[in-house]
């Protein structure tokens, strides 16, 4: 199975911001990002850089990407059925990103980083609508109900995860039952709740060479 093996921290200092990805680390003075807030190799102090309009829209690509945990082959799919949808391409992206089932688990603190999301995933750990899902790409809708499996609730990093969901809080589009490890999608995420700086419409520029 692929997936990304690279440091997580060089990828927020190339994209120069803090994505998150290594959970309780990127809030902690460990964070590589906070310590070194600049650009990873040889050059990545070096001031005065001109940047093609090309260069733009593939580190916004890039970015969005490093965020969510995804390779160009699975982001590629994504867009191409975002751009099939009515509506705004970019927002229809952004949309099918948040419903990913690793990202709800991530916003709603059953795991402190979209990659723990993935893992408990993967290992089973997680119910929609009673039944086991171990797809991390896997679309939430309205009305879903998310579940962690009764043997994994004594997850000591879930429940020091969800301990802490306070810190971000749980957006609007979903809703958590703490004590019973278990939530329901109320409606679609708007755009407004994506609070990372993303600009979509370079990456539908980017793609639409």
């Amino acid at each position: 199975m692929a997936r990304n093996v690279g440091a997580a921290c060089r990828r927020c200092r190339r994209e120069n911001l803090k994505l998150y990805l290594k959970g309780d680390r990127c809030y902690s003075d460990k964070c590589s990002f906070e310590r070194r807030a600049f650009a990873p190799g040889q050059h990545g102090q070096a001031r005065f850089k001109k940047v093609s309009d090309y260069a733009l829209q593939l580190r916004e690509k890039q970015k969005v990407k490093s965020l969510y945990g995804m390779l160009e082959s699975q982001f590629r799919i994504f867009f191409a059925k975002a751009d099939k949808q009515k509506g705004v391409t970019g927002e229809n992206l952004l949309n099918m990103l948040e419903r990913r089932l690793d990202n709800a688990m991530f916003r709603l603190g059953f795991a402190s980083s979209r990659n723990q999301a993935r893992q408990l995933v993967r290992h089973n750990h997680v119910l929609i609508n009673g039944k086991r899902v171990n797809i991390p790409s896997f679309q939430v809708n309205v009305g879903d109900e998310i579940s962690i499996r009764e043997k994994s609730r004594a997850n000591t990093l879930m429940n020091d995860s969800l301990e802490a969901v306070a810190r971000r809080g749980v957006p609007s589009w979903l809703e958590l039952d703490k004590d019973n490890f278990k939530a329901s999608v109320k409606a679609l995420p708007n755009r407004e709740e994506i609070t990372m700086p993303i600009q979509e419409q370079l990456i539908v520029e980017l793609y639409s060479k």
